[in-house]
């Protein structure tokens, strides 16, 4: 009995080592996406002043115009 007491433990310790190495994974990936999305987010912020729209300025008027004689 004492063995498959001994196989458990081994297991359990194996199980939790594969837990770690994915959390560890886990944090990396986390700490890079937060530095990505700050990157995006000023991205976004220098383009919104040019997705705006423009000041309605004064258009002239498309086709012939004949002089006052």
């Amino acid at each position: 009995m004492s063995v498959f007491s001994i196989r458990a433990f081994l297991c359990r310790r194996e199980e939790l080592g594969a837990n770690a190495a994915i959390l560890k994974r886990r944090v990396e990936i986390d700490r890079s996406l937060l530095v990505l999305d700050s990157a995006w987010r000023d991205r976004s912020r220098q383009l919104l002043p040019l997705l705006a729209p423009s000041p309605d300025m004064p258009r002239s008027k498309i086709g012939f115009h004949g002089g006052n004689r």
